[in-house]
């Protein structure tokens, strides 16, 4: 099973989620969505950290309580993949971690990195992302992975952005960008034992 959160910008029923998990649940993984409670509340700012992993590990102890998931991942795009690494990084046992478009930065500032707590986390991590995402330099990521000797792969979509979305330049769809990335993390999760 994988627990997947929305990022900053939308809620679990944003286009880019709602295909990442009917395609993953094609696959044989279950999928568990949830919306973190600004969203719910209608609000645009997301909650203080605090509030975003307090409500991360409710659903994960929902999630095992409800389910007995064999095996237990957890992920999200963008911010909800972040907020699982932090409650990873202070203790949440589960079996590895999914990111879509890690924020590791903000755009432009690679002074701000977000990665001191990665190397608390001792379980497999992937790391899924674009190159043209302004908020994970694939340099920058091979960097952190080295520098805080992470358990991680890196799965990249060849000209994707933040989201994985390509160009038509490109010579082929999103669909097809996010399918590939689907097939990626299905192959990873089931080679993590």
């Amino acid at each position: 099973m994988l627990v997947l959160a929305h990022g900053a910008g939308a809620d679990m029923s944003h286009d880019y989620m709602v295909h990442f998990a009917q395609h993953l649940s094609s696959a044989n993984v279950a999928v568990c969505r949830f919306n973190f409670p600004y969203t719910e509340q209608g609000r645009r700012a997301p909650d203080k950290q605090p509030v975003l992993e307090d409500t991360y590990r409710e659903v994960v102890e929902q999630v095992r309580a409800e389910r007995s998931p064999r095996r237990l991942f957890l992920g999200g795009k963008s911010m909800g993949g972040r907020i699982a690494s932090h409650i990873v990084a202070g203790g949440t046992e589960v079996d590895g971690l999914v990111y879509l478009g890690y924020p590791l930065h903000p755009p432009g500032k690679p002074e701000r990195l977000r990665d001191a707590h990665l190397g608390d986390i001792k379980v497999p991590q992937l790391f899924v992302e674009g190159t043209r995402d302004p908020f994970c330099p694939l340099d920058t990521l091979t960097e952190v992975i080295g520098k805080r000797r992470l358990k991680a792969d890196v799965v990249v979509i060849d000209g994707g952005d933040h989201s994985l979305k390509v160009r038509k330049s490109s010579g082929r769809t999103t669909t097809e960008a996010w399918n590939e990335a689907i097939a990626a993390i299905t192959t990873w999760m089931d080679r993590v034992e």
